[in-house]
């Protein structure tokens, strides 16, 4: 199986112009990506380009800091599910896990798995290049305990990505029922393929089609 089923095909700059999203959209058919990721705002335009395929649209909730209140979280959640979005990726709240308010931290993750239920994928995004890894561990057993389908590495927007160590230790920690998602500075073939066997389910990346050229000229 070609490494393109695991890839979220991702573009959140905030100036991404709608011309850009069509294209990442049709590069997603073309290439078999599981799914385009973007900003809410582009939800419903994914929803239509990609009507018939068997491309899924993710959206961010919280993005990038985490910061926002946890009913603001979500009603973007609600909103982004109604607008047709199939994943949600949703940055934890990163204060609660620095205080170790570990029940905010899951009482937020349970509001956003009650909305996206049966209608979309729960990723949880703990930005693990800002915790120690007592906190990668802990913020990991909270989502899985809250009902999160998913717990990824990063953003890619703060101070570093995914790495080979911090997927491992996801997967070590996270119940057989909670899948690992990789993103973050996953530029090439060879560290995809890495992050994969090392344990993650799915790669988040905006350098898809780069990754799936680098694929095909290693056959």
């Amino acid at each position: 199986m070609s490494i393109a089923a695991f890839i979220d095909h991702t573009l959140l700059s905030p100036t991404a112009a709608a011309e850009e999203i069509d294209r990442l959209c049709a590069e997603a058919v073309q290439y078999g990506f599981a799914s385009v990721c973007v900003n809410p705002y582009y939800v419903p335009r994914c929803v239509r380009n990609l009507g018939g395929s068997d491309v899924k649209v993710c959206t961010v909730v919280g993005f990038p800091l985490g910061a926002t209140t946890v009913e603001s979280k979500a009603f973007a959640a609600l909103q982004a599910v109604k607008s047709g979005a199939q994943e949600l990726d949703a940055v934890i709240n990163l204060s609660a896990v620095k205080s170790g308010n570990w029940k905010a931290v899951e009482q937020e993750i349970q509001a956003l798995a009650a909305v996206a239920e049966d209608a979309a994928v729960l990723k949880v995004i703990l930005e693990t290049c800002l915790l120690t890894d007592q906190e990668k561990v802990l913020a990991c057993q909270a989502a899985a305990r809250a009902g999160a389908d998913f717990v990824k590495t990063s953003t890619g927007f703060s101070s570093g990505g995914a790495t080979i160590a911090d997927v491992k230790l996801l997967r070590d920690t996270a119940s057989q029922q909670v899948k690992i998602k990789a993103s973050g500075g996953i530029r090439s073939y060879a560290t995809a393929k890495a992050m994969l066997e090392a344990g993650a389910a799915r790669i988040g990346t905006s350098s898809g089609v780069e990754i799936i050229r680098q694929e095909q000229a290693a056959e």
